[in-house]
């Protein structure tokens, strides 16, 4: 069963395209028609490539890995926080800073920085700086919370990418590519599909399109994180049972033993009372 369906994109206004003279021709396949200059969008393949997404996006989930959204356009932006935090998933929904993946210690130490500060803020210290410091640091602190501190749990990059935007994103896709982060994007008639593996196409900039699809795709995630819990789950208990089976292992060997030599000792009795007379 898919996890939308095309009255639902419908109504959501997935199938809005750009106008003609902004289309980009690889977007062809998924166009399927035009109409009042405007590019419409076939909503049965959107269906199916939401549907091959968010399998994906469950796989990667139910592995315990992470999925970085990015989205910093102003009208996804407030929908890709909450559905990212939804699932607990880092996002970007600022500004993109070069580098953020390929040069992504140099991330990890200002993320360290936030949280020198945060320490420094609760252990006293600020109680012995001046006032211009403690607004200098404070200032600071805000600035990295912006635009870092929803991938504050990032400690290591992430194993994919999900784009509103491709092209509006295009620095993004552009370090994840290079270093062979698979991308996951909802694309628009005027984007280069290229360098995206696994496109959705729909209206990038609706709030309502962006909603839906990332709705589909979280709940797959949702999905992914719930059956990854139940396996631990399982693991765990099943290590318990071994645990235990081990330590009776033992016992059970210490009991037979016991019983083994009960009998032993019952017939040299027997045969010690039966050599007694001969003795005599």
């Amino acid at each position: 069963m898919s996890r939308t369906n095309f009255d639902q994109l419908l109504q959501a206004g997935c199938h809005f395209g750009h106008l003609h003279r902004k289309w980009n021709p690889a977007m062809k396949p998924y166009i399927y028609m035009e109409r009042n200059g405007i590019h419409i969008i076939d909503l049965h393949k959107t269906v199916a490539k939401i549907d091959e997404a968010a399998e994906a996006l469950k796989g990667i989930a139910k592995s315990g890995k992470k999925i970085l959204f990015v989205a910093t356009k102003k009208q996804s932006k407030d929908v890709v926080a909450e559905k990212a935090a939804s699932v607990n998933m880092p996002y970007v929904n600022e500004r993109w800073a070069g580098g953020m993946l390929t040069n992504f210690p140099t991330i990890r130490k200002a993320i360290k920085k936030m949280t020198n500060i945060d320490r420094l803020m609760n252990d006293g210290t600020f109680s012995n700086l001046s006032k211009r410091e403690i607004l200098q640091i404070s200032r600071q602190r805000a600035k990295l919370e912006k635009n870092l501190g929803s991938i504050a749990d990032l400690t290591r990059l992430p194993s994919a990418l999900f784009v509103i935007d491709v092209m509006k994103e295009h620095i993004a896709v552009k370090e994840a590519n290079r270093l062979g982060i698979p991308v996951f994007g909802i694309v628009d008639t005027n984007s280069d599909p290229k360098n995206i593996d696994y496109i959705i196409p729909a209206n990038d900039d609706a709030k309502d399109s962006v909603e839906v699809i990332l709705g589909a795709c979280c709940a797959a995630i949702a999905e992914g994180l719930e059956e990854r819990k139940a396996e631990k789950a399982d693991e765990k208990a099943a290590a318990e049972q071994a645990e235990e089976a081990a330590e009776a292992k033992p016992k059970r060997a210490a009991r037979k033993a016991v019983t083994e030599e009960a009998p032993a000792n019952e017939e040299e009795t027997s045969a010690n009372e039966e050599e007694a007379p001969a003795a005599e």
